[in-house]
């Protein structure tokens, strides 16, 4: 049955007009009435505070009406299908080049990924203004809301803002709405000699949750990594290959989740 991400509250038995997206896709697969689709809500950003009370999982719900450009659909029964990973963990990853970051995006959120923050640092290839950052931003987003629809994910990571490697070491890791009370476990994937492999600590903290740096093609320079360890981030091994940059990352998220 089609998936479709829905921004929106969700109750059994409510009418409602898909948004533009998930209505075009329902065209485009030339659904008539009468079909059924499954509708989640649980998206990047969304307050949690404000909706506890909504249920997790996702809804059946059946095609009344197909408009030109309307495709309205009336809300059934609730299921409480989940399949998150067993803990929250983030990724925060210097930006590879070309189409390799919508590949990271998406099999990051197949993954189970609870957020990512998408960074610069000395030695990044990609460099974005203000107005491309902004883009490339709601398009990841995307990228990662067409990831779930299709691995069957129910809580859409969300991309944060591009930011450098400084200023995200000085305060701008934000807590992930799916993370858990405590605080987590901040890692460094290192080509350092004696670092701890990252085996070795998901065998000594299997519930806990995290969240990861991992560096650009030739890794990040010495001062970076000492910045990096000054706020609480500990180095970690993936082995004695020399992995690229998004390689790394889902290897270590993989791990992890």
């Amino acid at each position: 049955m089609p998936r479709f991400y829905c921004p929106s509250p969700l109750q059994t038995g409510m009418v409602l007009d898909l948004p533009p997206g998930p209505a075009r896709h329902v065209q485009v697969l030339r659904m008539q009435p009468g079909q059924t689709i499954t509708l989640f809500n649980h998206g990047p950003g969304w307050d949690w505070g404000l909706q506890t009370a909504l249920p997790a999982g996702e809804f059946e719900a059946q095609i009344l009406l197909m408009g030109r450009s309307q495709v309205q659909v009336r809300v059934g029964a609730h299921s409480a299908r989940e399949c998150e990973a067993a803990r929250s963990v983030s990724i925060a990853v210097v930006m590879p080049a070309n189409e390799r970051m919508d590949w990271l995006v998406e099999k990051a959120t197949e993954l189970g990924v609870a957020a990512i923050y998408p960074l610069t640092s000395e030695r990044s290839v990609v460099r974005l203004n203000a107005e491309r950052a902004e883009k490339k931003i709601a398009h990841w987003q995307s990228v990662a809301i067409s990831a779930c629809e299709q691995c069957g994910a129910n809580r859409v990571p969300l991309v944060h803002p591009v930011q450098s490697l400084p200023h995200f070491l000085r305060g701008g890791l934000q807590p992930s709405a799916v993370q858990v009370e405590s605080a987590p476990a901040r890692l460094l994937l290192s080509l350092q000699a004696g670092s701890m492999p990252l085996r070795v600590w998901n065998g000594m903290a299997s519930s806990q949750s995290a969240v990861f740096l991992s560096g650009p093609e030739g890794g990040f320079s010495p001062a970076e990594e000492s910045l990096a360890m000054e706020v609480g981030f500990t180095p970690q091994s993936l082995g004695a290959r020399t992995l690229r940059a998004e390689t790394a990352a889902l290897a270590a998220l993989a791990l992890l989740a």
